[in-house]
């Protein structure tokens, strides 16, 4: 062998000696270390957690694996539960948080851990901690809140700053947790497949002044994907195909949100023994931006810049077979409702895109069903907020909207709400397009046995002042050639004109024009005063259909209390059915 060949196989020889020597060495120091260190990482840790959370609460896993040479750590079946002992003096000194967490899952992984750095320079450095499909249990408690003593302000850099020098994770994620929210003993809310990213935490003596980052990271970021779960009376389903947020950016948008009814319309009201709305909801997309989830957190108050709803479909039916509701539907106007909200809550802008609203009333007496549609809403409503600070400075919400009635007539409507108003004051006012009387028949048809034969509207113009008492105000009907059926049903349901009837409310109590030949504009001033059974949108409508009704030359129509309609047999059955099942329940 020439002496060139030999001197090169000595050389690799005596380089994979060493290598192997080097290697063994390091796996053997590293399998001696991580003997060593796993007590002594153990008790570290379940220390850190204990003390760190003011002994409020425990971490217990069953192994810990650690790796120097890849600073890789895993500890398997972790779990970190609160000592409620604990939890309930912090109560009883009102320091006690809102929140309490108890967290499961298989394993918790920490990836490329420098564990001689953080030992020797107290500096903690990592790439990732990964939690894969853990088990988050967080649950509510209304706790008292100390208001004589100062809070620590100081920085979390500075709470830590004698034992470490710093802490930088690049990477904390949540893949695929079982996440459940509970007020107290019960349980509110169950959401699977949620999500969360967490990128580049790091606290030192820099970063702790960095107003760039949120809970020291550059951005918090979550989704949740096929959330479906029942209403509370199971009347309802609830579906969102995904959610995605983000602290930092302050977005939070909401896609394929609907509320599906469990029964057919006329099978759902029967379930009830009065009059109830039955909802069919879906909307393609809701989204914030410039929300504060640092004060929803910290507060349970929602303040958000900007609320975007739609496209979306709203479907609303009634059964008018069952006895009204027993209770006043003034508490349901918007600004009252706003008032209850059980959170404190500002949105600057809310911004409605392409909803299309159906309202749908079943007649029991021509056995039929009558739909008001309102199609592509559109427009702002400004300044929803129940915020007492902010109703100091400004207590009026604003809403401009455009919709298309029928699909064919273009409303537009303005509405002033008086957000501290005792009775629930607000105004309105609004212009409707010309358009052919005619698309109003099947509403007319099924609801009020009146066809409309031939009618063109040239405008409506309404401003009205209206409360929970009732309104008052201006409407103002431009039409020409306005003639109409009187129908009435035979035994098969068949609908027929009455002709005598027909002929006596076209030639003497309709007046076929306005404004007439060498007239001016006949002018409804209209007063309405709302039963306890009528909602808010009723008294909209019904004021301006007043000032409508006596322009035509019906003349105003004396209020009464809405009676209630005989109930059909089956929901009388349906109603005796219920109320012995409640009996039974009692016994």
């Amino acid at each position: 062998m020439p002496a060139k060949k030999r001197n090169t196989k000595k050389i690799l020889t005596w380089v994979g000696g060493i290598s192997l020597t080097l290697i063994i060495l390091i796996g053997g120091v590293a399998i001696y270390f991580s003997a060593k260190w796993k007590p002594l990482l153990t008790e570290k840790i379940k220390a850190g957690v204990y003390e760190g959370s003011n002994h409020l609460y425990k971490i217990d896993f069953q192994d810990i694996h650690l790796n120097l040479v890849t600073g890789t750590i895993v500890l398997d079946s972790i779990k970190l539960t609160p000592d409620t002992t604990v939890f309930n003096q912090l109560k009883s000194i009102k320091r006690a948080p809102a929140h309490l967490f108890r967290i499961k899952l298989a394993h918790l992984n920490l990836k490329r851990v420098s564990v001689l750095k953080a030992y020797f320079s107290k500096e903690i450095i990592m790439n990732d901690i990964i939690l894969d499909n853990p088990s988050i249990d967080m649950v509510y408690h209304k706790v008292p809140k100390r208001t004589d003593t100062l809070d620590d302000d100081r920085t979390l850099y500075q709470q830590i700053s004698k034992s470490l020098k710093s802490i930088r994770v690049l990477n904390i994620k949540v893949i695929d947790a079982d996440f459940d929210y509970y007020n107290g003993s019960k349980k509110l809310n169950a959401v699977k497949h949620l999500s969360i990213n967490v990128k580049d935490v790091l606290i030192d003596s820099l970063a702790q002044f960095d107003t760039t980052r949120v809970f020291h990271a550059k951005d918090i970021a979550f989704a949740m994907a096929d959330y479906r779960s029942l209403t509370t009376d199971k009347m309802y389903t609830i579906k969102v195909d995904t959610v995605r947020g983000s602290l930092n950016k302050k977005t939070l948008r909401v896609v394929g949100v609907q509320l599906i009814p469990m029964y057919p319309d006329l099978a759902f009201s029967r379930k009830y023994n009065a009059q109830k709305d039955r909802y069919d909801l879906k909307f393609d997309e809701l989204s914030f931006s410039g929300i504060d989830f640092i004060s929803l957190n910290n507060d349970g108050n929602l303040h958000a810049k900007r609320l975007n709803i739609g496209p979306a479909k709203v479907a609303v039916f009634l059964n008018r077979e069952l006895p009204p509701a027993g209770f006043n539907k003034g508490r349901n106007y918007p600004h009252n409702a706003l008032k209850r909200l059980g959170i404190e809550t500002l949105i600057d802008t809310l911004t409605l895109n392409k909803l299309d609203i159906a309202y749908t009333e079943y007649n029991p007496k021509t056995k039929e069903r009558g739909t008001l549609k309102l199609d592509n809403l559109s427009g702002q409503i400004l300044n929803i907020t129940n915020d007492s600070l902010r109703l100091t400075k400004r207590n009026h919400a604003y809403a401009d909207l455009t919709t298309y009635v029928m699909g064919t007539a273009k409303l537009n409507v303005k509405i002033d709400f008086n957000l501290t108003s005792k009775d629930a004051a607000f105004s309105y006012m609004g212009h409707v397009s010309p358009f052919d009387l005619k698309v109003l028949n099947p509403l007319s048809r099924s609801l009020g046995l009146v066809s409309i034969n031939t009618g063109s509207v040239k405008s409506v113009d309404f401003t009205i002042n209206a409360n929970e008492r009732g309104s008052a105000g201006v409407v103002k009907f431009a039409y020409n050639d306005l003639k109409v059926n009187l129908l009435k049903e035979d035994e098969n349901g068949v609908k027929e004109k009455k002709g005598l009837l027909s002929f006596l409310a076209n030639t003497v109590l309709i007046k076929n024009d306005n404004p007439t030949k060498d007239e001016p504009l006949r002018v409804a001033n209209i007063t309405f005063t709302r039963v306890p059974q009528a909602s808010f949108f009723n008294l909209m409508w019904k004021s301006v259909f007043i000032g409508i009704r006596e322009s035509v030359g019906l003349g105003i129509v004396p209020v009464k209390p809405m009676k209630e309609p005989v109930p059909s047999k089956k929901a009388e059955r349906i109603k005796k059915r219920t109320e012995r099942k409640a009996e039974k329940a009692k016994n």
